[in-house]
C-alpha cells in the first residue's frame, strides 16, 4: 500500500490530523492502529451489566475555537450535558474543597494552623529556585500543605517520588499560593471554589467521551482507519512501516503517536545515541476501575464531580462520579449509579491486578463513597500501560534534543505520549497536535501546541 500521508494511531492527536488533512481537501492519508477501536486513551466501553466506562476521568473544555467546532460537528450542539465542575478531596474523614490550599478552614485545627504556619514560615525564607518538583511543593505550599495533602497526593497521582521530576509543566495545572486570600477565607470561614480551566465542562449525552471520537472517525471515513494494525518497524530510506500482521505501507510524510519510547526503538537506522535516550522516559500506568452501583449516591456525594484521595486507606488517587457525568452511563439512572476510580502504577509504586478490585471496593468503604458490598452490582478493570506520561527531571531538555532529531529523519512524533508532554495532552491539546502538524506541512505555519504551556 501506498499513501501520502501515514498516521500512526487513532486517538486524538492522530484523528486531529486527518481531520484536518479531509477539511482541506486531501484524501491520501490512511490511519493505522494497533487497537480494535478508535480514541485511544479518550475510548469508552460499555461492561457486560450495560455501565458505560471511560479510560479515567476525561472532561471536556477548550482552549481552541477549531476544536470547539469540531466537536459540535460530532455530536451536535443537543449531543452534551454542561456541568458546573464540583472537585473534593476526601481527607481527615471529611470533604475539603478544591483548590486544597484555599479551604484548609474544613480541616481540624491543628491542621489548620500547621497549613499557616508553613506559609508563614515561607516569607522569611531565602528563595532559592527549585531542583525538583518537591523542592517546588516546599517553596510554593510550605512544609504544612506539602505533608498533608501535596506530597502524598503527587505520589499517588504520578507513582514516582517528586523529588524525581521536574516542575515546569505545571502551568495552570495547579492552583498556587496567595496567603492574603487563604487567610481570609480561614478568618471569614468562606469557601474557594472557583479556580481552574474547567469550571465549566461539557460531556457526551450517550456512549461516554469514546463517542465524541467514534463519531469523527465516521466523518473522516472508516476506510482511511486500518484498525488491529501495530506498527513494528520503520525504515527511513525506503520511507516504509512494516505491521506486525505481514503488511507494509510505503508513505510520503508520516506522524507517529505511539509512546516516543517505543518509536525510537522501531525505526531502523536511527541512531543508538537515539533509542538510549528511551530508557530515561518515565511512564505510569493507570489502573481504571468501574464500580455499577445499586441505589443512589449519599447526598453529600451526589453534587460532586470528581474527588482526589491523598490518603493510604485507598489505592485510589481520584474517583469520579461517573453516573453523573449522563445518567445514560448507567442501565437504569433511577435504580443505578456509578464510581469510576484511578490508581496508578510505576516500577517504584507496585499494584497487584489479581486484588486491586477488592482493594478499590475497600477503599470505596473506607472512605465512605459507599456504606455495604451489597451495593455493588458491576465491576469492569482497565489497564492503561502508558497512563501518565512523567514530566522527569531533564525531561524538556531530553525531548527539545530527540523530537527534533527525528524531524530530521523525516518523523514527526505527537501527541500525550508521542510529546510526552503531559501539560499538553488534554484532548483539545492531544487533537490540535494534530491539526497544527497538517498546517506545518501544508502550509509551514508553526505549531504552537506541542511546545506551549496552555
Amino acid at each position: 500500500m501506498k499513501t501520502r500521508y501515514l498516521i500512526i494511531g487513532a486517538g486524538p492527536t492522530g484523528l486531529g490530523a486527518a481531520y484536518r488533512l479531509k477539511d482541506l481537501g486531501e484524501s491520501d492519508f490512511i490511519i493505522v492502529d494497533q487497537n480494535d477501536w478508535i480514541g485511544g486513551l479518550a475510548a469508552s466501553f460499555v461492561d457486560p451489566n450495560g455501565f458505560t466506562w471511560d479510560i479515567g476521568g476525561h472532561v471536556q473544555f477548550s482552549h481552541y475555537k477549531y476544536f470547539d467546532d469540531a466537536m459540535d460537528a460530532a455530536l451536535g450542539k443537543d449531543g452534551w450535558l454542561m456541568h458546573e465542575r464540583e472537585s473534593w478531596v476526601w481527607m481527615k474523614e471529611r470533604f475539603v474543597p478544591y483548590p486544597f490550599q484555599n479551604n484548609i478552614r474544613y480541616l481540624p485545627k491543628e491542621d489548620v494552623w500547621s497549613c499557616l504556619k508553613g506559609l508563614i514560615e515561607l516569607q522569611s525564607n531565602a528563595k532559592n529556585k527549585p531542583g525538583n518538583f518537591k523542592e517546588w511543593i516546599l517553596s510554593i505550599f510550605g512544609q504544612g500543605i506539602a505533608d498533608l495533602f501535596m506530597l502524598p497526593y503527587n505520589y499517588k497521582v504520578w507513582a514516582f517520588p517528586p523529588e524525581e521530576m521536574d516542575y515546569q509543566w505545571i502551568g495552570e495545572r495547579v492552583s498556587v499560593i496567595d496567603l492574603k486570600r487563604i487567610t481570609e477565607n480561614v478568618v471569614m470561614q468562606k469557601d474557594d471554589l472557583s479556580w481552574g480551566p474547567n469550571n465549566l465542562f461539557r460531556f457526551p449525552k450517550f456512549g461516554g467521551t469514546g463517542a465524541i471520537w467514534r463519531s469523527i472517525g465516521q466523518m473522516i471515513g472508516p476506510d482511511k482507519i486500518q484498525l488491529n494494525s501495530k506498527v513494528s518497524k520503520i525504515n527511513l530510506s525506503a520511507r516504509r512501516a512494516q505491521l506486525e500482521n505481514g503488511d507494509s505501507i510505503t508513505y510520503d510524510k508520516v506522524i507517529s503517536t505511539m509512546p516516543l519510547n517505543l518509536l525510537l526503538n522501531v525505526i531502523e537506522g536511527a541512531a543508538e545515541t537515539l533509542k538510549r535516550e528511551s530508557s530515561a522516559m518515565k511512564y505510569s500506568s493507570s489502573h481504571i476501575i468501574g464500580v455499577g452501583l445499586l441505589g443512589e449516591p449519599k447526598k453529600d456525594l451526589s453534587t460532586k464531580c470528581w474527588m482526589y484521595f491523598p490518603e493510604s486507606n485507598c489505592p485510589f488517587y481520584r474517583v469520579t462520579l461517573f453516573s453523573k457525568y449522563s445518567p445514560n452511563n448507567v442501565p437504569d439512572i433511577t435504580k443505578h449509579f456509578s464510581l469510576m476510580t484511578e490508581t496508578s502504577e510505576s516500577p517504584q509504586k507496585k499494584v497487584r491486578a489479581e486484588s486491586i478490585i477488592a482493594e478499590t471496593i475497600d477503599g470505596l468503604l473506607n472512605t465512605g463513597l459507599i456504606h455495604s458490598r451489597d451495593q455493588v452490582c458491576s465491576t469492569w478493570h482497565y489497564v492503561a500501560k502508558y497512563g501518565y506520561p512523567t514530566p522527569f527531571l531533564n525531561r524538556d531538555g531530553l525531548l527539545r534534543k530527540v523530537i527534533p532529531e527525528l524531524e530530521k529523519l523525516g518523523v514527526f512524533s505527537r501527541g500525550r505520549f508521542g510529546a510526552w508532554r503531559y501539560e499538553v495532552s488534554n484532548q483539545d491539546h492531544s487533537f490540535m497536535q494534530g491539526v497544527e502538524w497538517v498546517n506545518r506541512i501544508t502550509a509551514g505555519e508553526a505549531e504552537q501546541t506541542i511546545w506551549g504551556t496552555h
